[in-house]
């Protein structure tokens, strides 16, 4: 290799609450040739940095402008209320948005979510990040509604979440520039599709070697396939004495006895 070569990496973006182990650790086992590089991103600067050529793909949060981004929606959260745990909203299973309306509910500038009427009571001044409305949840300022994996991501002893069933829900999808479709990008699409290492719409990747063929299966006699005798040789019977094995080792049994 030259100095001016760079070998192959991967690298890809992901928005707070999104989980890629499952599928690194599925390119890893696939792909151990090529590094994959994770870039942790905000949801608003996600897609400027797959504009920029800073990550290959990511994981993102949707609407995504298919004008020059590609995307494969992959699951839709759950959006839930976050609250302290002596609220009473924690008495019940599920709630709904108008349960809240007399709540202060908190509105972060980083919300992902799209609102067409915001719930509760507005607060005096929009946080501005989800992590900083959580600090002010569990000061007893307000509640906060999210999508499910940021209330995990944010998890404190003294919070607690339940399901809003009226609420806007988030949904995750991969993404990619349009002009950046690489074959690196094309396999890293198989694996989240969950294509398999064999499977026709995907690249075999150099680094998995095929498995050997199995060895022939030996007959039940541990001998392998039986094989004719050549001609002019032998075929297992004694050419001696005209007798077979059989009758030699029938000989062999004894002595008779002399009469007495």
């Amino acid at each position: 290799m030259t100095g001016s070569e760079v070998p192959p990496s991967f690298r890809l973006a992901y928005v707070p609450g999104v989980t890629p182990a499952k599928w690194v650790r599925t390119w890893n086992e696939r792909f151990r040739d090529i590094p994959l590089a994770l870039v942790a991103v905000s949801a608003a600067e996600a897609f400027g940095l797959l504009r920029s050529g800073g990550a290959d793909a990511g994981f993102v949060r949707l609407p995504v402008d298919r004008t020059d981004l590609s995307a494969i929606p992959l699951y839709t959260e759950t959006t839930v209320v976050v609250v302290p745990k002596d609220h009473v909203v924690a008495a019940v299973d599920e709630v709904s948005t108008e349960d809240l309306a007399d709540d202060i509910v908190l509105h972060p500038l980083d919300d992902t979510l799209e609102w067409e009427r915001l719930p509760g009571q507005p607060a005096i001044e929009r946080p501005a990040t989800t992590a900083d409305a959580v600090e002010l949840v569990a000061a007893g300022i307000g509640l906060l509604v999210v999508p499910q994996s940021l209330a995990r991501l944010h998890h404190r002893k003294d919070l607690t979440y339940r399901p809003v069933t009226d609420a806007p829900e988030s949904r995750v999808a991969l993404s990619w520039p349009q002009d950046g479709t690489t074959d690196l990008v094309e396999d890293f699409i198989g694996i989240v599709r969950g294509r398999t290492v064999n499977s026709t719409r995907g690249r075999t990747p150099a680094a998995v070697q095929p498995k050997s063929k199995p060895a022939p299966k030996r007959s039940e006699t541990g001998g392998g396939a039986r094989r004719n005798p050549a001609a002019g040789k032998s075929s297992g019977k004694s050419a001696r004495g005209g007798g077979s094995g059989a009758a030699k080792r029938g000989a062999k049994r004894g002595k008779p006895r002399r009469r007495s």
